[in-house]
């Protein structure tokens, strides 16, 4: 038994390899960790459901090692939906007056079942993962903050009566934030008005709401849903304009510390210049544009940019123009013409004469939307690479974003 024993012995399933050649623990979070980066990221369920395989794999998903190699992947965050508005004269006919999401991809918003009111929201600003809705023909104007990633949402109104023409925006409040997942942090609501001072003139003023929190963890908050809430600051000192301007319905683009938002004259709907809002500073300013003349609004769109640097989007007949404005060495911000491009050569188009329209950009990418007789279509500026759309009956758009991570209280949900 003995020779047969070391003549034969028993293998040990442990021991087939020499352990020098096992494969060590940090080659294999780092062979996983490149698996995981090709998941894309508008289809979060692939990293949800590798997340509950097991509790190795749910720490590295977890982690701030993945998490910022995913967003440095990726780059910008997905987009998960649209958010629009109807024309007043258009606005169909529904049953109900929930905010209307269209979901890009297999995000659905969460839309409580609890009663919106008898207020028509319409969808005014979207960003850090939050949502401003607003009725303009409700007195005092009502707003709400909603999160459509868990449904909550809070309530204000707005800080003055408005005659003339408002503008607001939504921003995340926490301080050093990436904005990667802070739709549950604290957010502030930015607030401008124009009212008239006289028969040639109005006034320009901003109010800003004190940081608010949005921890939905809280048992309180998630039992109701909705709270109220009405701190603002004190107005701004007023920047004084034309009394034939207003602010134009599309969303506002914020940079760094600033909101930018379109400043239009009532007569003739063209553009007359930018609306500037420094956080920072508490003022109100008013820059020029890149091109001289008249303009009219719809044909034109602000962006941000890759670099974080304010985009002039503009286009003619079937030519986009694209600009972007960056600071001299010497303090003085000038514009510079980025590309021009001939939409003809790029997209489908059937009727050359009618207009084309620009209504919207994903904030941080060169990605605009531009409407034509065959549709809407998603543009890359830098690659021209297009995808149609299947979204109608809207204006603006408002693009919801949402970098997605996964938790362990995530995966509890």
């Amino acid at each position: 038994a003995a020779a047969a024993a070391q003549k034969f012995p028993t293998r040990n399933p442990r021991r087939l390899e020499p352990p020098g050649r096992r494969p060590h623990r940090r080659c294999r979070t780092s062979f996983l960790e490149e698996i995981f980066l090709l998941l894309p990221p508008d289809e979060a369920e692939h990293l949800l459901r590798a997340s509950l395989a097991n509790k190795f794999w749910l720490g590295l998903l977890s982690g701030a090692r993945f998490r910022g190699r995913y967003r440095e992947f990726h780059g910008a965050p997905p987009m998960l939906g649209f958010l629009y508005s109807c024309h007043w004269n258009s606005r169909p006919k529904m049953k109900d007056n929930i905010p209307h999401f269209v979901p890009t991809t297999k995000f659905r918003a969460c839309i409580p079942d609890d009663d919106w009111g008898d207020w028509e929201y319409d969808a005014w600003d979207c960003r850090h993962g939050r949502v401003l809705l607003g009725d303009a023909g409700y007195k005092p104007m009502t707003l709400v903050v909603w999160d459509p990633m868990t449904g909550c949402r809070r309530e204000l109104d707005a800080p003055v009566l408005v005659d003339n023409s408002y503008g607001a925006a939504v921003l995340c409040a926490a301080s050093g934030c990436d904005h990667s997942t802070c739709h549950a942090g604290p957010f502030q609501v930015v607030f401008i008005a124009l009212n008239k001072t006289d028969a040639h003139h109005c006034v320009a003023q901003a109010w800003v709401t004190l940081p608010v929190t949005g921890d939905h963890s809280n048992p309180i908050l998630l039992s109701i849903y909705r709270s109220h809430f009405d701190k603002w600051s004190n107005p701004c000192s007023g920047l004084h304009l034309d009394s034939d301007v207003y602010i134009h319905e599309a969303p506002p683009v914020f940079i760094q510390d600033t909101l930018h938002f379109k400043l239009c004259s009532c007569v003739d709907d063209r553009l007359v210049g930018i609306l500037m809002y420094d956080i920072s500073t508490n003022c109100l300013s008013l820059i020029d544009m890149p091109l001289a003349g008249s303009i009219i609004a719809d044909d034109v769109i602000l962006m941000v940019m890759e670099d974080d640097s304010l985009g002039f989007a503009h286009v003619g007949g079937l030519i986009l123009n694209l600009w972007s404005r960056h600071m001299g060495s010497d303090g003085v911000a000038s514009w510079t013409q980025r590309t021009v491009i001939n939409i003809n050569d790029i997209l489908p188009i059937r009727n050359p004469k009618k207009r084309l329209r620009l209504i919207g950009s994903v904030e941080g990418t060169d990605i605009i939307f531009v409407t034509t007789d065959l549709g809407i279509y998603k543009i890359n500026l830098k690659s021209l690479q297009w995808k149609e759309r299947k979204v109608s009956g809207f204006h603006p758009i408002h693009e919801f974003l949402q970098f997605t991570r996964v938790t362990p209280s995530d995966a509890a949900h």
